[in-house]
């Protein structure tokens, strides 16, 4: 309770104190007793009750949260020129009073379920038609409170922040696609409606503290259909996943079989490289071995003589050809019979 309120108690309670006193006095004076002394007290009270009362009705107090506006008869166009500040002030009583405007931050709210200020509805540059809500936080400048009551009075809500704040939102979707106001340009459209929104309350005596875009609604039809085409692209993406997984097959096999053709290759170069050494060592054999047969040529002899049946006692062969081995003398010189018993 501030010093005005408290003064304005003490009127009331002296009032009714002058009242109860009165009825008394009333009373004894009907039963004929004394009430010279209750009569000056009554007298008393009425002069502390009148004091205090134009005391408490000629003080205001405003609060650090407040701004006074005086209204007045006495002053020109009925308004003192300057708003009160916070603190303890005098204005004349009966003849002046003070209207209150707060100076804190205040929320002004657009959106479904806020009472009579409903959502905006706005028409996107490719003819979507969206639902904006917003709020709008503001503040009273203190000194410009006096122009704010000649102007608004109470109504700088509904007369001025919401019609300024539903124009400015509408011409500021219509410069943009639906996408872009879902998405890209979103940020861009908000400091847009801010700054218009700011320009236009500073002219009107409010501060802008901030802009808030809470939130854009579609319409039934154009909701269906953002759903539809997000299951389309949702398809096309698993399509695109199988066909690259295919591909990613494709070149998972293609790579087997090259390795395969590879591992191929590369064997049969190394069957190659083998045969042909194979056949270099050979043919040093075979030269080695012509080598040692032209030195000693009886080593054919000896292996062909192995090589014939163990028994094999006599040979044959055409008369007046040569053979490669010399056959034994059969002449009758040279015959010696078996004198053996």
């Amino acid at each position: 309770m501030n010093i005005a309120e408290f003064i304005k108690a003490l009127a009331g309670f002296s009032w009714m104190a002058v009242i109860g006193l009165g009825i008394l006095a009333m009373t004894r004076t009907t039963r004929k007793q004394n009430t010279k002394g209750l009569t000056s007290l009554v007298i008393g009270l009425i002069v502390l009750a009148v004091v205090l009362t134009l005391v408490g009705a000629g003080l205001v107090f405003i609060e650090p949260t407040e701004a006074g506006v005086v209204i007045t008869v006495l002053g020109q166009g009925g308004l003192r020129p300057e708003p009160l500040t916070p603190g303890l002030h005098w204005i004349v009583p009966f003849v002046e009073r003070v209207e209150l405007y707060p100076t804190t931050t205040q929320t002004f709210t657009m959106a479904q379920g806020a009472g009579d200020e409903v959502t905006v509805e706005a028409r996107t540059s490719d003819g979507q038609r969206i639902f904006v809500d917003s709020s709008v936080i503001f503040k009273i400048d203190p000194s410009a409170v006096i122009t704010i009551h000649k102007t608004w009075q109470r109504r700088y809500q509904n007369d001025l922040i919401l019609p300024q704040t539903r124009g400015i939102i509408r011409d500021a979707v219509s410069q943009y696609r639906v996408d872009e106001v879902l998405s890209s340009k979103r940020f861009e459209m908000t400091s847009q409606i801010s700054e218009q929104l700011r320009q236009v309350m500073a002219e009107n005596g409010l501060t802008l503290v901030d802009f808030v875009l809470r939130d854009i609604t579609f319409t039934e039809e154009y909701a269906q259909s953002i759903e539809q085409k997000q299951i389309a692209e949702q398809q096309a993406l698993q399509a695109k996943f199988v066909v690259e997984q295919k591909k990613q097959e494709a070149e998972q096999a293609r790579q087997v079989a090259q390795g395969q053709a590879d591992a191929a290759v590369i064997a049969a170069k190394g069957a190659a490289e083998a045969q042909i050494i194979q056949a270099e060592a050979q043919a040093k054999a075979n030269e080695l071995i012509g080598q040692s047969l032209q030195q000693h040529p009886e080593i054919l002899q000896y292996q062909y003589i192995l090589k014939l049946a163990p028994g094999v006692q006599t040979i044959f062969i055409p008369s007046g050809n040569q053979f490669i081995l010399p056959l034994p003398n059969t002449s009758p010189s040279t015959f010696i019979p078996d004198t053996t018993p």
